[in-house]
This record gives C-alpha cells, structure tokens and sequence, in this order.
C-alpha cells in the first residue's frame, strides 16, 4: 500500500495526472525522496498514454504527424517539466561565465538564445527519430511506452552520492538524499520493464544510454559542483532521447 502511495505522489510531481490529495495522505515530504523507487512506473503511465496517442492519431495522418502528437501529448502530461530543467540547464552551462552567474542563469524564467536552441534541436530530434523507428520498426508502440521508464529510471544516476549544488529548491528532495535500496530498487524495475517491452537488446542501449548519462553527470559536476532540479529534467530529456536514437539500426 506505501509503494503505490509512493507511486501516486510520483504522479502528481511528475506529471499532470490529477491525483486527489486524499491518496497520497501519510507520505510526508520525508519521505518523497522514496517515490524515485516508483519513477519508473510514472514514466510507464507516460508512455501508455503516449503511445496511445501516436496509434490514434497514426490511422489518419500517417507516421510523421503521429511522431509529433506523440511527443506533444509527453510534453503536456508532464507540464514541460523537464523541457523547462533542459533549457535553463542550457542557457546556464553554455554561458561561459562563473558557476554562481551559471545558477543565476539557471533560475531566471526567461528563456535565452541556447534553452531556446536546446529546445528546438529535443523536439526535433524526438519527433524524427519516432518517425524513423515507425518507418523501419513494427516494435515502436512498445518502444514510445519504454522510453519516458528509461530517462525517469536512469534520473537515479544524478541524484546517489551526488551533491546539491544549490542551497535550495526541489531537486534537494533527492539529490544526495537516495539511499541504495532505493537507487537499486528503481533501477531494478527500471530494467525490468525495459526487457519486458523492448527486450535484451533494448536492455543493452538502456544501458549504454546510461553511461553515456554519466558524462553528462560528470559534465555538470565540473561546471556546477553538483546537481541542481534543472540538471535532473535535463537529464530525463537527454536520456530519452539517447535510448530512441540508439534502437535506431
């Protein structure tokens, strides 16, 4: 009963799926940095509700226009939430200035020249490579629903041991905070689903994406000292993103 409580406080960070209050009771914000376990299974809604879409709408408009309904309906049931941490995160690690005007940078709500850049090459790339796997692959449904479970898993590896670079906000919920059962536990059910609807091979680039994830990790420890709530949505985008790219062969 805790975990799907668990699940359903994940829900209602991480998308826009009402979830009435009266579900989640007794989880204090204490707890929140266990709902990472359930991350998966928030991706895994994500992805159903994608997939959906793309089938429904690919019956009219064919692939292309399917691809792009598929990562707007993404984008809307997560609120653009970790569009958002992607483009601040770009707007602050390539402005060549100091780590303190960086975070600055990372926090203004207005969107500069590279988020604005970082923005249009994610969604361009995420509806062509959709098209692409719909084009060559009988598999995508299954992989549009794996994806959002790889980048919401593989968000583990930005948050265990790692350091809050800020002195707060709500990335501070989880980075640092994660204890092993609970890194394992998501990356356990994170792999789990990804061999159950992508197989050994997908797997094999879930992981690969993975590693490719912790450069990026290592890139933002170097600029920033640590991890911040916009380096984690960043992170989500750019792991997603790397799995679809990589299934492309």
């Amino acid at each position: 009963m805790k975990f799907i409580k668990l699940f359903l406080v994940s829900l209602q960070f991480l998308t826009r799926i009402p979830v009435p209050g009266r579900y989640t009771d007794g989880i204090e914000v204490s707890d929140y940095r266990r709902m990472v376990m359930a991350f998966p299974l928030a991706g895994l809604t994500v992805g159903l509700i994608s997939a959906f879409v793309f089938i429904f709408t690919q019956m009219w408009w064919g692939n292309l226009l399917a691809s792009a309904c598929a990562v707007l309906t993404i984008a809307m049931i997560t609120g653009a939430f970790h569009l958002d941490g992607l483009a601040d995160t770009a707007d602050g690690i390539f402005s060549s200035r100091p780590r303190d005007r960086m975070l600055e940078i990372m926090r203004d709500s207005r969107i500069g020249t590279q988020g604005a850049l970082a923005l249009i090459f994610k969604i361009l790339l995420h509806v062509l490579v959709i098209y692409q796997l719909a084009e060559n692959q009988a598999s995508i449904v299954h992989l549009l629903i794996v994806a959002p479970v790889v980048g919401r898993s593989l968000s583990v590896l930005l948050m265990y041991r790692q350091n809050y670079a800020r002195e707060s906000g709500m990335g501070n919920l989880f980075i640092g905070k994660i204890e092993r059962g609970e890194f394992y536990t998501a990356l356990l059910i994170g792999l789990v689903l990804v061999f159950l609807f992508a197989g050994g091979y997908g797997v094999l680039m879930a992981a690969v994406a993975g590693v490719l994830l912790l450069v990026y990790r290592a890139l933002i420890q170097s600029k920033l000292g640590g991890q911040t709530g916009d380096t984690l949505g960043a992170g989500i985008e750019i792991a997603e993103l790397l799995f679809l790219l990589l299934m492309v062969h």
